[in-house]
């Protein structure tokens, strides 16, 4: 018998779907807009979700037409036919949020790879000694700065990051480095932006107060000594960012390798 729709339970408000089955995927588009309508014509729910593997494509893009946006990647969730380990990703749909065109751009903002960036600050004393923060979650000692929120601009990502690091507030100069960091130790890859912080006046480095959380110091270090103490990527970047200032440019770096 062929249906029309999919099995689901609904659960505070919540309608889980089986998206099982031998169906014809010609069929998918059909099963998931009448289960979708089935659905919601209870008042009291106010999301759709469902499971299928990572790689069952036929599925995933009926999901996608669908206007169901991903929210979640379980690794080695599943096992497929020949035994192997699959991953499976989650799915949703809340009430109101639109298919087909009307959707896609939040559709596509789910499933697309979103690249991670990273601003940092290049702050250096009169001397020409370079700020370096010593953490407590790595060896490696880093650039003022860190991870930029969604919806933060590098230069407010930048300024928030060390007045949370060192309770200072900076100026934030011109742009001296784009790198982009290659995967490292499980981490994945990254956009890093060093900005240019400066010449901070010998007063001013007695305002720095470490949060004795994250960062355990803040030390100022000549460009070699400092460099000693990054991890290796992060040596050409900082090599770059001096040479940037001096030379009143902007330069691009992969994997901490000067390009242009």
């Amino acid at each position: 018998m062929i249906r029309d729709a999919l099995a689901f339970r609904v659960e505070n408000g919540v309608a889980r779907v089986e998206f099982t089955g031998d169906d014809r995927p010609e069929r998918y588009d059909l099963l998931l807009v009448t289960t979708c309508r089935h659905a919601f014509a209870d008042p009291g729910v106010h999301r759709i979700e469902l499971d299928v593997a990572i790689d069952d494509r036929l599925r995933r893009h009926a999901l996608h037409r669908a206007g169901f946006r991903m929210e979640a990647l379980r690794r080695q969730r599943l096992k497929g036919p020949d035994g192997g380990l699959r991953d499976e990703a989650g799915y949703s749909l809340l009430r109101g949020e639109a298919g087909g065109s009307a959707g896609f751009t939040g559709v596509m903002n789910s499933v697309t790879p979103r690249k991670r960036a990273i601003g940092h600050l290049l702050l250096t004393d009169a001397q020409g000694d370079v700020c370096l923060l010593e953490t407590s979650f790595k060896v490696d000692w880093e650039l003022p700065g860190g991870i930029l929120n969604v919806a933060e601009t590098p230069r407010q990502g930048v300024i928030r990051e060390v007045f949370e690091e060192l309770s200072y507030g900076v100026s934030v100069g011109r742009l001296l480095v784009v790198d982009w960091l290659a995967p490292y130790l499980g981490w994945e890859d990254a956009l890093e932006l060093i900005f240019d912080g400066g010449v901070l006046p010998e007063r001013s480095k007695q305002l720095l107060r470490p949060d004795l959380r994250e960062i355990r110091s803040a030390h100022w270090l000549s460009p070699q000594n400092a460099a000693d103490r990054m991890a290796p990527f992060a040596r050409g970047r900082l090599a770059a960012a001096l040479a940037a200032r001096e030379e009143g440019r902007t330069l691009y770096l992969e994997a901490g390798e000067r390009i242009s």
